[in-house]
């Protein structure tokens, strides 16, 4: 079995959710947004397929690395072609991504998933067939009823248990936002959460990524007061030494690196160093499937968590074949907004979630997305 072809289609799909100038995302009017699905497809019909941003698997990036190095190869051997790929970024013009990297290596595990008939998560190494879910919100913003207030987040708050969650990830308010960002107001909403959810429901919190030493300081040790369960990315991870200030400040667990750039590469300098308590990693942001296991495995042998960063079925099948990871985050949540609702080029939902909290893992071989390729040809804008 060979890999004979790397192609790319871009499709449109309706949204409800809008960027603001910073990057977060927020309810809005509808609109036509764009996604990419690259299918791999070998000599004997075999396919594994992927979803990325326009902006992330363009054509280029298909014909300078994905083609040049997987056409031709025996895509199990997804250890030497992801590192064939990752040669690549040293030395290019920046255009292979650890995002677009990522694309490619899940959809290299799909293909070995739907060749043999067997979920990822199993192909990995199953440890569960559900995992529990947290409630990650939105960013804070300045809608009226939406999460503009501490009281607007505690409404939420009460909701997102109703629906089965227990534990709730809050995101609170950032620049746009005209007042953001304020320590007092990030520690308003925790306690007006906690007091909304009681002792019983875990809590954590992603503020605003930029606070100095000082105010990091001092939100986290409310956070402590309030029994939250860790803190996250509160300045800018660049600064490996100011988590681990802070680590050796709080008794609350810090968690991280997020966004850093680094792989499990960085994440083992922030371990030797004491930069977290329960270390961070996600398919995207990390390269892959496979380097976000070699983190969780690095945080299994120095007895830490390592908690999964984002949703998504990728994201979702190294929760379920791992120990050290506690919750799958799900969302990004916000009260104008049905996170249930299928999106159109799916059939079903990738991380469908239980009264109790519960996301059950697909038994369909590869991934487990249910894509809807007559959708995806119908609103086809371009295929390269």
């Amino acid at each position: 079995m060979k890999i004979e072809r790397v192609s790319a289609t871009e499709f449109t799909f309706p949204t409800r959710r809008s960027v603001d100038a910073a990057g977060h995302s927020h309810p809005g009017p509808e609109t036509l947004a764009r996604q990419v699905l690259v299918t791999l497809t070998t000599d004997d019909g075999h396919q594994g397929h992927a979803f990325g941003a326009p902006e992330v698997v363009r054509r280029h990036v298909l014909d300078a690395f994905a083609r040049k190095v997987l056409v031709g190869q025996d895509p199990l051997q997804r250890e030497q072609l992801w590192h064939s790929l990752e040669h690549w970024q040293r030395g290019s013009a920046g255009q292979l991504t650890d995002r677009a990297l990522a694309v490619f290596d899940q959809a290299l595990w799909d293909l070995a998933g739907r060749a043999l008939k067997t979920p990822v998560y199993k192909l990995i190494g199953g440890y569960r067939d559900k995992v529990p879910a947290y409630g990650s919100t939105m960013c804070g913003d300045e809608l009226a009823g939406g999460l503009a207030t501490p009281d607007d987040y505690a409404a939420f708050a009460r909701k997102l248990v109703d629906r089965g969650y227990k534990a709730i990830k809050l995101h609170t308010w950032m620049p746009p936002v005209s007042f953001a960002p304020d320590p007092a107001m990030d520690i308003k909403a925790c306690a007006a959460v906690r007091e909304a959810v009681g002792p019983g429901i875990e809590l954590m919190l992603d503020g605003y990524h930029n606070y100095s030493r000082t105010d990091a300081l001092r939100i986290g040790r409310a956070l402590e007061k309030l029994g939250f369960s860790w803190f996250e990315e509160m300045m800018n991870e660049q600064s490996m030494a100011s988590y681990a200030w802070l680590s050796g400040q709080l008794d609350i667990p810090v968690i991280g690196p997020e966004s850093l750039s680094g792989k499990h590469h960085s994440r083992a300098d922030w371990v030797q160093a004491g930069a977290c308590d329960i270390l961070r990693a996600g398919v995207a942001g990390t390269g892959g499937i496979g380097p976000t296991l070699k983190v969780a495995h690095l945080a299994e042998a120095f007895g830490m968590n390592c908690e999964v960063h984002g949703n998504g079925a990728a994201n979702l099948a190294v929760c379920a074949a791992i120990k050290n990871c506690r919750w799958y985050e799900r969302g990004l949540l916000h009260p104008f907004l049905d996170y249930d609702e299928v999106p159109a080029y799916l059939r079903r939902l990738a991380d469908p979630m239980d009264n109790e909290g519960y996301v059950h893992l697909s038994r369909q071989p590869g991934l487990g997305e249910d894509i809807d390729f007559d959708y995806i040809a119908a609103h086809t804008v371009s295929t390269y």
